[in-house]
């Protein structure tokens, strides 16, 4: 009996094509929706510095000064 590897895609899962949103090559199932760890960690970097952001209806929160 075959164990499947957790950097293969699971054989009864659908195969949907996918391209990576960071560089439009054909993602891989360990790093999905990613192609590689690298663009994945691009992806991070970009929600951890603010470069995306989401719209909200809540005005900013101000200090009141005294």
């Amino acid at each position: 009996m075959k164990v499947p590897s957790v950097f293969e895609r699971p054989s009864d899962l659908p195969e949907v094509d996918t391209t990576c949103p960071i560089c439009g090559k054909p993602s891989v199932f360990l790093y999905k929706p990613f192609c590689s760890k690298r663009c994945a960690d691009v992806d991070l970097n970009r929600w951890l510095t603010g470069v995306y952001t989401i719209e909200t209806d809540e005005e900013e929160e101000t200090e009141e000064k005294n």
